[in-house]
């Protein structure tokens, strides 16, 4: 199946409803669609999503805000230059913020920062609503560090026609949509399970290939073989 445009997918989704704009209005499809592509970021973290962010430490400040609209934080690396995120650096260990606690209970040790934990403050997606990350021990200094992240991206909607998802998993994305929307007009139910079935099995080949396929290589990994059943003679 073909990528979509916002305007295909709207109109694929009244076509197998057969429902038209006088009951699914474009605030409610577009409702669907929201709900979809934050189900399938969820269920499939997609290399699309990867974002990075340098920046300086603040000394003696023990936390920085995740970026804005940050998922889940993969990985952060600090470097010994306070003025460039290049040369020496090390990756900090992630930790429960109760580790964090008991590692420095005084909350007084500073030095070069080895871990952080996730430590709440999420309530939105903006620059400073997004979560909070603590690091021990609090920076002694102004260390540039450079954050690796998964965002939320711009949804599809009127005015971004386009997105990685409409492109390169229409059929995820009309299926995933088609279950709120059966969902929403309370049946058939059996149309309901067929999409979900439908798009259990698209999402399944679309982890495979972006968290299998596209997180290997075959000279690391070796070519991936698949057993070909054989009837014992």
């Amino acid at each position: 199946m073909a990528g979509f445009t916002y305007s295909t997918l709207t109109t694929a989704i009244q076509n197998y409803t057969e429902v038209g704009t006088g009951v699914l209005s474009s605030t409610i499809t577009d409702q669907f669609i929201d709900n979809s592509e934050l189900r399938i970021q969820r269920e499939v973290p997609i290399d699309a999503d990867r974002k990075e962010v340098v920046g300086n430490l603040v000394s003696s400040k023990d936390n920085v805000y995740a970026p804005a609209g940050t998922l889940f934080v993969r990985g952060i690396q600090v470097y010994t230059s306070t003025t460039a995120a290049t040369g020496a650096n090390s990756w900090l260990e992630k930790k429960d913020i109760t580790f964090l606690r008991e590692y420095d209970a005084a909350e007084t040790t500073t030095g070069t920062p080895k871990y952080y934990a996730m430590s709440g403050g999420a309530t939105g997606s903006g620059a400073t609503s997004s979560g909070r990350i603590t690091i021990v021990p609090t920076p002694s200094s102004g260390f540039m560090y450079k954050l690796h992240y998964n965002a939320r991206p711009l949804g599809l909607s009127s005015a971004n026609t386009t997105t990685y998802l409409s492109l390169n998993f229409g059929n995820g994305l009309l299926y995933a949509c088609l279950v709120e929307a059966f969902s929403y007009l309370k049946g058939p139910m059996d149309m309901l399970q067929l999409y979900e079935q439908k798009y259990q099995t698209e999402v399944q080949k679309f982890g495979g290939e972006q968290i299998g396929r596209r997180r290997r290589d075959d000279y690391t990994d070796g070519e991936p073989r698949i057993p070909v059943p054989q009837q014992t003679p």
